[in-house]
């Protein structure tokens, strides 16, 4: 069972982008589920579910059997992925190593941090993706280049074993 993010989480300003940089940073967050005989209700708040403020919110529908989406990474922009229906797969990658994740329930999300590339795939018929995102849509945050996103994410990672306040040099 994954946990919630706890309340106290500090909140991302605006790109801010914290040391998260690898792919074991993006996880399942459980959102609360309400159960009632007569349909059951989930909720997401900011700060209380999700460690960033909601700018964006947009959805992926009716996406053609075989056909996959994603195919980019962004440089510090932070999501939360959800199936609201159906299912479907996201295959992360940090530039080190890849991890597969099924989404198939409306109360589990995706977290998915900067500098991870993300193919989606594997849309089952009538599958809806739901996706929360901390900032607005800005086209400069994006890496769709997969051997440039290898070489962006290798600096970002060499970056964040640097002691704080020295350059690679040592100084």
């Amino acid at each position: 069972m994954a946990n919630l993010v706890q309340p106290t989480h500090p909140r991302m300003n605006p790109g801010q982008n914290p040391i998260i940089n690898c792919i074991h940073s993006c996880r399942i967050v459980e959102l609360p589920k309400i159960s009632d005989p007569r349909g059951n209700l989930t909720f997401i708040e900011e700060d209380r579910h999700i460690p960033f403020p909601i700018r964006r919110v947009y959805y992926l529908y009716d996406v053609p059997g075989g056909a996959e989406r994603g195919g980019h990474a962004h440089k510090n922009l932070h999501q939360l992925v959800i199936a609201l229906s159906g299912s479907f797969d996201i295959l992360l990658d940090d530039g080190r190593e890849t991890v597969r994740h099924q989404l198939n329930r409306p109360y589990l999300g995706l977290h998915l941090c900067p500098m991870v590339w993300r193919d989606i795939g594997n849309f089952s018929s009538g599958a809806v993706c739901l996706v929360l995102a901390s900032e607005y849509f800005n086209a400069d945050d994006y890496i769709r280049d997969y051997p440039a996103f290898l070489s962006a994410a290798q600096s970002h990672q060499a970056s964040l074993l640097l002691p704080h306040g020295l350059s690679k040099t040592g100084q």
